[in-house]
């Protein structure tokens, strides 16, 4: 199976070994990524000005580029997905800024919301499976005690995202145990981080992190893993030291696939 593929900015500069380790992953368990040409930065936020469309306008080239190929688009970021799912929803039901969208960029044929838009941990559950992940791990981390950090942008709004239970998601922790490690259920894993403070209210942003920390590691998990590159920064650069080790969840699946030994963007 071939997946249209955006990688997003962060991925793709600061956060090369992710996309990497989603690559390398994605062809041991049977699917290909096929990075669309061109893509330009999805703006990370959504705008929430009933007439902003400039904003959406990368986000709607790269859904138009991934219904030309026929194939549904995947991205592996949190932010991403959020800005690609809800232009997505603009784009289908909304018609005043499909109108506008189209008739600026000019398309061949109007796109009008067709592609289907999904998490890389969307293709994991639905497509491929957590059995057939189990069956192909071949490191499996037994022993370890693993706590998912859905942060906000996953979830939410939960009508147009469609990913999970915004109050009681369960995807990640089904993705931790199909590795072979023990998912920490805690309070604060679906929490804002404060990523979008991080640069304004340094200190808040901090705390909120910190807060985060304190409860995974209060209910006993020795490790984090989350499906955001902001999350991953703003968890990692909190105000306070932590023992919680704050990973990727594309790190921990190549792990356990057996991927990692000398792994690099060159290898």
């Amino acid at each position: 199976m071939v997946y249209s593929y955006y990688p997003g900015c962060t991925l793709k500069t600061k956060a090369k070994e992710l996309d990497f380790y989603a690559r390398k992953s994605a062809e041991a368990l049977g699917f290909t990524l096929e990075e669309i040409e061109d893509w330009q930065c999805c703006g990370a936020v959504y705008p929430l000005a009933s007439d902003e469309i400039a904003t959406k306008l990368s986000a709607v080239r790269a859904l138009n580029a991934a219904k030309e190929k026929g194939q549904d688009l995947v991205t592996l970021c949190s932010a991403c997905h959020h800005v690609l799912k809800r232009v997505n929803d603009d784009m289908a039901n909304v018609p005043d800024i499909r109108e506008k969208a189209n008739n600026y960029l000019e398309l061949p044929e109007s796109y009008c919301g067709e592609t289907k838009v999904l998490h890389f941990l969307e293709v994991l559950k639905d497509r491929v499976g957590f059995d057939q992940i189990r069956e192909k791990v071949a490191k499996p981390l037994t022993g370890r005690k693993i706590g998912a950090y859905y942060g906000c942008m996953l979830l939410r709004p939960s009508g147009i995202l469609q990913f999970d239970d915004p109050e009681n998601p369960k995807v990640m922790e089904e993705f931790i145990r199909a590795l072979g490690a023990e998912p920490v259920v805690y309070p604060y894993r679906n929490e804002c981080c404060g990523g979008y403070i991080s640069l304004k209210e340094k200190a808040m942003a901090g705390q909120m992190a910190d807060t985060i920390l304190e409860s995974a590691q209060y209910n006993g998990a020795e490790e984090l893993v989350t499906a955001c590159p902001l999350c991953l920064y703003n968890l990692n650069h909190s105000g306070q030291p932590h023992s919680v080790k704050v990973t990727y969840f594309t790190e921990i699946l190549a792990e356990a696939l057996g991927l990692t030994e000398g792994g690099g963007e060159d290898d």
